[in-house]
């Protein structure tokens, strides 16, 4: 709560120590008194604006860098014109008989450099959730294969993002059809299945596998045994 209270406290504070220094400057630069307070005016809000954005911009998103900069640059500009301001107050660097030339261009340079770049900052919006070379499709694939290769009987939808260049629509929903389609002939089946699509009985594929006749591929989340499709006429041929 101190630390919540301090700070509005903290920032009035300095800038009404950072405010004589930069309006000192601005007098000298040739600003007549009343327009030289727009100096500390515009150094305060730049500052503000800048961290404001850099920090609630997301990272890689347009204008974060930038208003990084920026905030970093309003902080030097403050530090600078502090010092030169109170090196010239105290003599150590003569104004007269012409105040050097390059401090008036430094000086005058403030305020447009400043606007020009919020500008830009308002010109780079924030990037959507949704980059623009990029979009979500659907595909069916397994919910957790139990093995290598396996494919338990229930599918899942699972988003894939794919490159806009990669495949038109109509082309994502046939490769999802064909995938739906061959999964669906290497499902496994279990003991009962085999059973039922044979005429025999579930005893009956137990004893063949405990003979070695038939293996089986896995267990399912029950514990049974699990069968290839594409083993049953193997099955069908022990008979």
């Amino acid at each position: 709560m101190l630390t919540d209270a301090g700070r509005p406290m903290v920032a009035v504070i300095v800038l009404i120590m950072c405010a004589p220094g930069e309006h000192h400057l601005a007098r000298l630069a040739g600003w007549n008194e009343t327009l030289a307070w727009g100096m500390p005016s515009v150094l305060a809000a730049y500052a503000g604006i800048a961290a404001a954005v850099a920090s609630k911009r997301p990272k890689r998103a347009p204008g974060k860098k930038s208003a990084v900069i920026g905030a970093w640059l309003a902080l030097v500009a403050a530090m600078t014109a502090q010092g030169l301001s109170h090196a010239i107050v105290t003599g150590h660097l003569p104004t007269r008989p012409l105040v050097p030339l390059w401090l008036v261009l430094a000086v005058s340079a403030v305020p447009p450099l400043v606007f020009g770049h919020l500008l830009h900052l308002a010109a780079t919006p924030v990037a959507q959730a949704v980059e623009h070379h990029e979009r979500v499709a659907l595909f069916v694939a397994p919910a957790a294969p139990a093995w290598p290769g396996s494919a338990p009987a229930g599918a899942c939808l699972l988003p894939l993002v794919l490159p806009a260049a990669e495949q038109p629509l109509e082309q994502l929903g046939e490769q999802a059809d064909q995938d739906l389609s061959n999964r669906e002939q290497t499902r496994f089946l279990t003991t009962r299945e085999v059973a039922r699509r044979f005429g025999i009985s579930s005893s009956t594929v137990n004893t063949w596998k405990d003979r070695g006749r038939i293996a089986s591929v896995g267990k399912d989340a029950n514990g049974g045994n699990l069968y290839d499709p594409r083993m049953l006429p193997e099955l069908l041929a022990a008979g």
